[in-house]
């Protein structure tokens, strides 16, 4: 019997490596490894995980999380949640309260933060150039933050960050060219060009700012726009509008629509269509491979996907067809890609 073995996790030859010496394993290839090195570069790569505190604000919800992980792969630990509050100084204020509850009581070492908001964003320099919703301007979120929490903060885009979660393991992986979109509170899109996340000057995948011609008006001041028809809380607001009854947000209407109930079917009618030409417009000029559907709308699953493609297909003449998909990482997509920019952060220092 040889008394080469061997390693059941490298597929490398252990006996005869001291010293530099040649054996044979895996595939018959010569191998002159030194055992000690290959253990070291092997608990060197155990040793890349790293602990982060990923914030994801919301436009009604802020999420944080603790999470674990590499550039590949990430979850998420202990998590938790709060309404979130309508100007930036409080914003900083719940961000450092939250990365203070989750650092207590953990023996792992955190070694950076990783923030993400929504509107227009200067991510080189970590400011929130405007969110529509939540009434901020050109606040320096990374300077106060860091001065706060004493941690290194990566900063970005929600939407983006939830993309870029999406592109690397959640369900738009192995895309080259696609669109990510999550319908929540707002509308927007992160872009996916040759396999990369497009971040553009940070104020690029606004779709729900496209106008599509239905002349409604919009927290953005113009009007015709795609989310002030068919983001979430759009469509609760329209119904509520419409009928005098007060509704639970987006998921009460789209249970309506299933009950038959003939307003929540117009209002979500409109709805889809608003989104199918927000659609058409990316494919014209992107011609995406796939549109990755998700947030809290994307719930609502064949409800909504098995409309948006009929109408699509009613709108489209020469441009590609995407493949409609729904996201997988659900509501932690934010979360998780909060945490990755984190983790590229530390990973490029």
């Amino acid at each position: 019997m040889s008394a080469h073995r061997t390693n059941p996790v490298t597929g490398v030859c252990q006996a005869g490596a001291k010293g530099g010496r040649t054996c044979t394993g895996w595939g018959n290839r010569a191998l002159g490894i030194d055992q000690w090195w290959l253990d070291a570069a092997l608990s060197d790569l155990v040793a890349r995980t790293r602990h982060v505190i990923a914030v994801d604000v919301g436009g009604t919800e802020t999420k944080a999380a603790l999470v674990a992980g590499t550039a590949l792969d990430v979850r998420a630990v202990r998590q938790r949640r709060r309404a979130t509050t309508r100007d930036a100084e409080a914003v900083v204020d719940d961000v450092a309260s939250l990365v203070e509850d989750l650092r207590a009581g953990g023996d792992a070492e955190i070694e950076a933060v990783g923030l993400v908001v929504p509107g227009v964003v200067d991510e080189d320099n970590g400011i929130g150039v405007y969110s529509a919703n939540l009434k901020w301007q050109d606040y320096p979120f990374v300077k106060e933050v860091e001065a706060r929490t004493g941690l290194k903060t990566a900063f970005g885009h929600d939407v983006r960050a939830g993309g870029l979660a999406e592109l690397r393991i959640g369900n738009a992986r192995g895309l080259q060219n696609a669109v990510i979109m999550p319908i929540g509170t707002g509308i927007a899109a992160a872009l996916v060009l040759d396999g990369r996340i497009y971040r553009g000057d940070g104020s690029v995948g606004e779709v729900g700012h496209v106008d599509v011609g239905h002349g409604d008006p919009c927290g953005c001041g113009q009007t015709g726009c795609v989310e002030a028809r068919a983001s979430s809380a759009a469509i609760a607001r329209r119904y509520s509008e419409r009928t005098g009854n007060p509704v639970n947000g987006a998921a009460e209407v789209a249970g309506l629509v299933r009950a038959g109930d003939p307003d929540a079917v117009t209002v979500w009618q409109e709805a889809v269509d608003a989104l199918a030409r927000g659609i058409l417009l990316v494919a014209a000029l992107l011609g995406p491979e796939a549109v990755v559907l998700g947030g809290g709308l994307a719930l609502a699953g064949p409800l909504l996907v098995d409309p948006l493609r009929d109408r699509l297909d009613g709108l489209i003449t020469f441009q590609r067809r995407p493949e409609l998909r729904l996201a997988a990482l659900g509501d932690e997509a934010g979360c998780l890609g909060a945490a990755l920019l984190a983790i590229d952060m530390l990973e490029e220092r």
